[in-house]
């Protein structure tokens, strides 16, 4: 199962908040946002501080898609 962040960057742009100022904000790394931006799993930790900062839920922010949608069904 793959996972994409665009919902995140989609709120960050409704909030007006770069994606530099959500990484001082919450405290995280410039790899995370790199993973972040290359749709790549981040750790549960690293998913927490950004809801912390956005006041939101996980899936707010996080999509899983699966690798076959047909075996899903």
């Amino acid at each position: 199962m793959a996972v994409t962040y665009k919902k995140l960057f989609h709120m960050l742009i409704d909030r007006n908040m770069t994606p530099a100022q959500l990484q001082q904000e919450a405290g995280y790394s410039a790899n995370i946002s790199t993973r972040l931006r290359r749709d790549y799993y981040v750790s549960l930790e690293s998913v927490e501080k950004i809801c912390r900062v956005l006041n939101c839920k996980v899936d707010d922010i996080v999509d899983f898609i699966p690798d076959n949608p047909e075996k899903e069904q």
